[in-house]
C-alpha cells in the first residue's frame, strides 16, 4: 500500500499531524509518523524521537540534559535524514510530508535533502514565502506557504493542509507505480549532465547536440553554484549515466570568494560514484560578483569586466589559477571511475581568447602546469587541444570521449 511519512514535532503539532493522518488515510494512504519533537513521546509516532536521535549517533538523555535548542535541531535533522533515507531505500515509504515553522522546517529540510531527486517531498511552512534556498537545497522539494501559522486547524489551515495531503498522496501513488514498473521508468534515454556558463555556451551546445545524436538525453546545468550542486545531487541519486563537466568555474568562486560557489566538494561526486566523466577547465578565468558596486574593496585594482548590469567578472591571477589546477588534479586523481581531462590551450572561456578582455596566457599556463603536475602518474587521461574552449570540435571531442567511456564500461 502506498505509504507517506509524516515528519514533525508531534509534541507541539500533534493536532495538525493527527488531522493530516486522518486526511491521508481517507485518501487510502498508509501513514508512517516520525517524531522529531525535542521532548516528545507522542502516541502518534511510529518512529519515536529517541529513535531519530539515536540514528544521529547521539544519546537522547545526554542531548536533552543539555537543553540546547540549536544542538537539538541539528541532531534531529541528521537523525531524520538517516531515518527517511533508510526507509526510502527499503521501499517502505513513497512520499514525505512535513509542516512547521522555522525550526520544524529546518529539520524537515535536512530529511528532504537526503532523499533522491524524484522521491516526493512536500513541506508546508511559514517560511515558504521568503528565501527558500535553505529548505530546497539542490533537490525537488515542493513548498507550500502555510498562510496562517501552523497552530491548530481552522478554515484556512484546513484548506492549505488538505491540498498538501492530496498533493503528496497523488505524488506518492505515482512514485510507487514507477517502482512497481521499473522497465517503464527506465524507458527514457540515458541521462548525461553537462555544465555550462554564458562564456562556454558554444562548447556546451556542441557537446549537447553530439550526445543527443548518440542516443543520450543531455541535461544542461548553469554553473551558478546551485547548478553544480544540483547536477551532483543527480549523480548521488544514481540518475546519470555520465558527466560532461565542461564548466568548472564554480571552483574559482569557492577559492577566491565569489558569489557562485558550489562549495569545496564540487567535482568530487562523479569520481566517488565511479561514474564516467570528462572534465574541462571552462570559465576558470573568472570569479563572479553582482553589480560593480558590490565587488569587495579588497579586490580594488583587479581586472574587472561588466558582463551585464547584475554580473561583474574578475580575472583570476596566476597564483589563483595554479591553486585551482592543484585542486582539480587532486579531485580527478581520486576518482574511482573512468576520468579524462580536456585542456583548451588557447583559452578557457569566450573572453579568454586572443583580443579578449580576460586573455592572460601566463595565468592559463599556471593552471595547465599545475594540472599536468598533479595528474602525473595517475590513471586520468589528459587531452591537450590547440583550441579555445568554444572552438568548433572541442565540445564534440568531449562528448564523443564520454560516449566511449560509457560504452566501454
Amino acid at each position: 500500500m502506498t505509504t507517506v511519512a509524516l515528519l514533525g514535532t508531534l509534541d507541539t503539532k500533534g493536532e495538525e499531524y493527527a488531522w493530516l493522518k486522518d486526511r491521508l488515510e481517507h485518501l487510502e494512504i498508509r501513514v508512517l509518523a516520525i517524531d522529531v519533537g525535542s521532548f516528545s513521546s507522542s502516541p502518534l509516532a511510529d518512529v519515536a524521537s529517541d529513535e531519530v536521535i539515536a540514528a544521529a549517533d547521539a544519546d537522547p538523555a545526554d542531548l536533552r540534559e543539555h537543553r540546547d535548542r540549536g544542538e537539538m535541531m541539528a541532531v534531529m535533522g541528521r537523525g531524520a535524514a538517516a531515518v527517511v533515507r533508510r526507509l526510502a531505500e527499503q521501499g517502505r515509504i513513497h512520499g514525505l510530508l512535513a509542516v512547521g515553522g522555522s525550526g520544524g522546517s529546518s529539520v524537515a529540510a535536512s530529511a528532504m535533502q537526503a532523499l533522491p531527486i524524484g522521491f516526493p517531498k512536500l513541506l508546508v511552512s511559514t517560511m515558504a514565502s521568503g528565501d527558500v534556498r535553505p529548505y530546497v537545497g539542490e533537490v525537488d522539494v515542493t513548498l507550500t506557504y502555510s498562510v496562517v501559522d501552523v497552530a491548530g486547524i481552522n478554515s484556512i489551515s484546513a484548506a492549505v493542509l488538505g491540498n498538501a495531503a492530496a498533493a503528496v498522496a497523488g505524488m506518492a501513488k505515482a512514485y510507487e507505480a514507477r517502482l512497481l514498473d521499473p522497465e517503464g521508468s527506465q524507458a527514457h534515454r540515458p541521462l548525461i549532465g553537462i555544465t555550462m556558463f554564458g562564456v562556454t555556451t558554444p562548447a556546451a551546445d556542441e557537446a549537447r547536440r553530439t550526445l543527443a545524436g548518440l542516443g543520450y538525453e543531455p541535461l544542461v546545468f548553469h554553473a551558478t553554484g546551485t547548478g553544480g550542486r544540483a547536477m551532483e545531487k543527480l549523480v548521488e541519486s544514481g540518475l546519470l549515466a555520465g558527466v560532461c563537466d565542461l564548466t568548472t568555474t564554480e571552483l574559482a568562486d569557492d577559492l577566491v570568494g565569489g558569489v557562485l560557489s558550489a562549495g569545496p566538494h564540487r567535482l568530487e561526486m562523479a569520481g566517488a560514484a565511479g561514474l564516467p566523466q570528462v572534465v574541462s577547465l571552462g570559465a576558470l578565468d573568472m570569479v563572479n560578483f553582482g553589480p560593480m558596486e558590490t565587488v569587495p574593496d579588497r579586490f580594488a585594482g583587479r581586472k574587472l569586466f561588466v558582463h551585464n548590469p547584475t554580473v561583474t567578472l574578475m580575472r583570476t591571477t596566476e597564483t589563483e589559477m595554479a591553486e585551482l589546477g592543484r585542486r582539480i588534479a587532486a579531485k580527478l586523481a581520486a576518482a574511482t571511475g573512468p576520468t579524462q581531462l580536456f585542456i583548451p590551450l588557447r583559452g578557457v572561456s569566450g573572453i579568454d581568447v586572443d583580443g579578449g578582455p580576460f586573455r592572460d596566457a601566463d595565468a592559463d599556463e599556471a593552471l595547465f602546469t599545475a594540472v599536468r603536475t598533479g595528474l602525473a602518474g595517475s590513471s586520468v587521461v589528459v587531452h591537450e587541444l590547440d583550441q579555445a574552449i568554444n572552438d568548433p570540435g572541442f565540445g564534440r571531442a568531449m562528448a564523443e570521449t564520454l560516449h566511449s567511456l560509457i560504452t566501454r564500461k
